[in-house]
């Protein structure tokens, strides 16, 4: 499996991948997913595959050399959308080549990919495309994208990114968010590619590929737990039954009653209900204290 994100901001564009590639759990390899179409002060484009690896790998390369039916390709595009364009075409063309085939054993026509990047003359765009060819364009009311195992990593990004964020907390907030991919899912695993693009450069400057031994990340993934772990330990626990008057960390209210969906148990099996005083915590403490 594999998990990528991309994130589109006022400031520029932020790409981060995996590398690890699965066929079951007794062979795993290792294939980097991110691809940069650069010709240095006119166009930088990425691409993040997900999905069939056989797939992905075909539809970057047809995507180095096609033109579409005005004789434009990635490299001549006018605009990122033409270039979206050109690249589902390259994935249908991929499609129209291997798809039957493939459904002949079974396999499902899988791929997913963020494209993203700058042209000269236009402003950063970031595009998620589907296995049909058709893609969608972030904007500023959804400014990332996420392919492949999406679901970890996803809550940092909801609370921190905002189209405001800077590069630099745009790349931390991305790199937390693969390391709690990293903690919860086996099917993504390192070395890790990071691009961080600058609106107008035209040109890659700071890009790291990042494995066990990179500093920062050693840094993120020792503080990043450690710190989850002091901020839910600051919270107070619930308050159950409390007094009607009670306003402070109240869960439940003695003057509110609330009863579970109960399955009654088969006739001869049932016992006669008895009546159990609740109890809280701070009464089983003091009853404690006063065995002592």
């Amino acid at each position: 499996m594999t998990y990528c994100v991309a994130m589109r901001l006022n400031s520029g564009l932020v790409f981060l991948s995996d590398s690890r590639t699965n066929a079951g759990v007794d062979h795993i390899g290792t294939f980097r997913k991110m691809s940069v179409y650069e010709n240095p002060g006119d166009r930088v484009m990425i691409l993040m595959t997900a999905g069939n690896l056989s797939i992905s790998q075909s539809i970057r390369q047809l995507l180095s050399d096609r033109t579409n039916t005005d004789g434009r390709s990635i490299w001549t595009a006018t605009s990122m959308y033409e270039a979206a364009q050109i690249l589902g075409d390259a994935i249908r063309a991929v499609h129209d080549r291997e798809a039957g085939e493939l459904n002949k054993f079974g396999i499902d026509f899988n791929v997913s990919i963020i494209f993203g990047g700058q042209i000269k003359g236009e402003r950063c765009r970031l595009f998620q495309m589907y296995s049909a060819g058709n893609f969608i364009e972030s904007h500023d009311e959804n400014t990332y994208f996420q392919i492949g195992e999406a679901k970890y990593g996803k809550p940092i990004i909801d609370r921190v990114v905002t189209p405001q964020t800077t590069l630099d907390e745009a790349a931390k907030c991305a790199l937390i968010s693969m390391d709690s991919t990293l903690k919860s899912n086996i099917s993504v695993g390192l070395p890790l590619d990071l691009l961080v693009y600058n609106t107008d450069e035209l040109a890659v400057t700071r890009f790291v590929t990042i494995d066990e031994q990179n500093q920062y990340f050693q840094m993120i993934r020792r503080s990043w737990g450690a710190q989850l772990k002091r901020v839910f330990e600051a919270i107070d626990d619930p308050v159950w039954d409390a007094a009607p008057e009670a306003t402070l960390n109240v869960l439940s209210s003695s003057s509110e009653h609330s009863e579970p969906v109960r399955v009654p148990p088969p006739h001869g099996v049932a016992r006669e209900a008895q009546a159990v005083p609740r109890q809280t915590l701070a009464q089983q403490d003091g009853d404690s204290e006063q065995a002592t």
